[in-house]
């Protein structure tokens, strides 16, 4: 049997950059999985357009009043995404760390999904989110239930995220996920 996500205790999940391509797949990947989710982004994009149409609500002027109100009211049961693009003095991100709001890092958060899961992390200098989208195309297409957090819009898939079939077993679900080429991208995995 799967022991319970450790994502599960957030019923709000807030991203202070949202519109980047690994942020905006781990947004839907929450949006899929039944959490409430929200986002700031500097810029509107094909692809926040694309959240928004999703049922995200995105917006672009930082200031805490936009933050929505359930993630304002419900500071431990939310998870704030970070992206390193954003800068230190950002008014948002200031007051959920004078909060005291759960903050952390994409990098973190995807090695909260990955915790206890086989993955298939792709790193390397170039060819990550070709590599990484193919692997998660051949996973799929042979009938192996698996998810994929990807680098990019996979063409095949119409989206950057890959999502099991309902009732995958989560313990045993393969995750393809394209490494950020930073090391510290390294430091959430758990070998098996």
């Amino acid at each position: 049997m799967s022991s319970p996500s450790p994502v599960a205790s957030f019923p709000h999940v807030f991203f202070l950059g949202i519109g980047g391509i690994g942020m905006s797949a781990l947004a839907r990947w929450f949006q899929a999985n039944g959490h409430s989710v929200s986002g700031y982004d500097k810029t509107v994009t094909p692809l926040t357009e694309a959240l928004t149409a999703e049922g995200i609500a995105v917006h672009y002027a930082d200031a805490v009043e936009n933050i929505p109100a359930a993630v304002r009211e419900h500071r431990s049961q939310t998870l704030v995404v970070l992206t390193p693009a954003i800068p230190k003095d950002h008014q948002e991100w200031a007051w959920l760390r004078e909060q005291g709001y759960d903050i952390r890092k994409r990098s973190q958060v995807l090695g909260l999904l990955t915790q206890g899961r086989p993955t298939i992390a792709v790193a390397g200098t170039h060819g990550k989110t070709t590599t990484s989208s193919m692997v998660a195309h051949l996973l799929h297409h042979a009938g192996v239930p698996s998810a994929a957090f990807l680098g990019g819009i996979s063409v095949n898939l119409g989206s950057n995220l890959l999502l099991p079939p309902p009732g995958s077993p989560a313990d045993t679900t393969p995750v393809v996920w394209k490494l950020m080429s930073t090391t510290v991208a390294f430091l959430p995995c758990t070998q098996r």
